[in-house]
């Protein structure tokens, strides 16, 4: 019971070890973002860098927190507690293990979103000053000293003129270092980035959690008959000899031809008579059947589930818009930005959740307690333990090589963990994982 708690205390710290890694990630892309950026060499007649500064943007920097962050972490928060686990739940179960589901899908789901946040404004903060690009209202920004450009130039011919000649940033004449510094971090945009990471993260969860997904078939589902499972309502039959690959070649007939035939073929000993024939009888009702146990594996969720899982990207979306609009970003700024928003949204909702498709909408399970900060070589899943059964590698539990268990084999031990085949022969066995479901363990994380 004390090594168990233990390990429970460890299994926390660990899960309190990542806030701590990814609030120190914050704080770095905090500094990162805050530090003076290359300032890329710019012409005074180039029109990209000529619009007019924008003082009351259509999205500022509050108003994307409150969207791309505060919003998402309350409709979490609902969502986990009022609709987790679902109606799925066997009656008479715990309450306390109906709250323990609750939140660990809420923890979860926190941590997922912070995860995309995060990278995200680190990523955008580190590049933005690195490439010091010019926002397309610098000029209005950076009140060049007009009388003195032969001062500042730094490429192309030196010459009373400007024209098509490359200045420095020193010839801005701007007070205020903010401001100016703030027009060399044009790219990649941060509210794309920020917009897209925090909300398409909550388009993912919503699809998860409601099953919004698009209709498929498991490949189990299939019929194994390649020919009669390619149409609801076929009109014709490929001629199939039993045992033999199938023939895309071979002839065909018409199903709806009482008295025709079907050609003989060589490999059989009898043609197939249609309606009469007992064989084709059975192969049609074998395919009616597969067909509608097909159709009745999936379906369209309706369209109000649907959007309802699109308004955070299409929340997004105007967010990013709004930049070009308003003058702060060129059109590849916004693009990239969004595009890395979009990538740290997927990868960090799969980090902590199954597919939409096949997880039934819940998040991963816990890490197991011996393996909360470290698997290390030939482990492959940090939610198995490292004690394996004792019968498989001698008198005491030892810690195995989990690739050798489970390519040899496995068992259940005390009647609760999972085995994985069978182990020497069948006669010693190896317990590859941890406790099966049972009703009242459905719950547990």
């Amino acid at each position: 019971m004390a090594s168990r708690k233990k390990g429970g205390w460890v299994l926390a710290a660990s899960y309190v070890s990542d806030w701590i890694i990814l609030i120190i990630v914050a704080v770095v892309g905090f500094v990162l973002g805050d530090i003076t950026p290359n300032k890329r060499p710019f012409y005074l007649e180039d029109p990209n860098i000529s619009f007019p500064y924008t003082v009351n943007e259509t999205v500022p920097t509050w108003l994307l927190v409150v969207c791309s962050t505060a919003i998402p972490v309350v409709l979490i928060a609902i969502i986990a507690i009022i609709f987790v686990p679902g109606a799925t739940v066997p009656k008479g179960t715990p309450k306390s293990l109906i709250w323990k589901r609750k939140l660990w899908e809420l923890h979860t789901g926190w941590l997922g979103l912070a995860l995309s946040l995060i990278s995200a404004w680190f990523i955008t903060n580190g590049m933005k000053n690195l490439f010091g690009k010019p926002r397309p209202d610098l000029l209005s920004r950076c009140q060049p000293d007009i009388a003195n450009v032969a001062n500042y130039v730094v490429g192309g011919i030196a010459n009373i003129s400007s024209s098509g000649q490359l200045v420095s940033a020193a010839i801005c004449t701007n007070p205020d270092k903010n401001v100016l510094d703030d027009g060399f971090r044009s790219y990649p945009s941060g509210h794309s980035s920020s917009s897209a990471a925090g909300l398409i993260y909550l388009s993912l969860f919503i699809a998860s959690k409601f099953a919004i997904t698009i209709p498929f078939l498991a490949y189990s589902s299939y019929s194994g008959d390649t020919a009669t499972s390619v149409s609801a309502f076929p009109s014709r039959l490929n001629t199939i000899t039993p045992g033999l690959p199938y023939d895309k070649g071979a002839e065909t007939y018409e199903l709806s031809a009482p008295n025709r035939s079907a050609p003989r073929n060589n490999n059989t000993s009898e043609a197939l008579n249609f309606p009469d024939d007992p064989t084709l009888k059975r192969r049609l009702e074998a395919h009616s059947r597969n067909i509608a146990g097909a159709r009745r594996q999936a379906a369209a969720p309706p369209l109000y589930l649907l959007l309802l899982s699109a308004v955070p990207f299409f929340g997004a979306v105007f967010i990013a818009s709004s930049r070009w609009f308003d003058f702060r970003h060129h059109g590849f700024d916004i693009l990239f930005g969004f595009f890395i928003g979009t990538v740290t949204a997927f990868f960090s909702f799969r980090y902590y959740h199954l597919p939409i498709g096949r997880g039934a909408g819940w998040a991963w399970g816990p890490r197991s307690r011996d393996k909360a900060f470290w698997a290390g070589v030939g482990s492959f899943s940090f939610a198995t333990d490292r004690e394996w059964h004792a019968g498989f590698y001698g008198a005491e539990p030892r810690a195995g090589d989990e690739e050798e268990a489970v390519g040899m084999g496995g068992a259940q031990r005390g009647g609760r963990d999972r085995g994985i085949g069978s182990a020497r022969g069948g006669t010693e066995t190896v317990a590859v994982g941890r406790k099966t479901s049972t009703p009242d363990d459905d719950l547990t994380v």
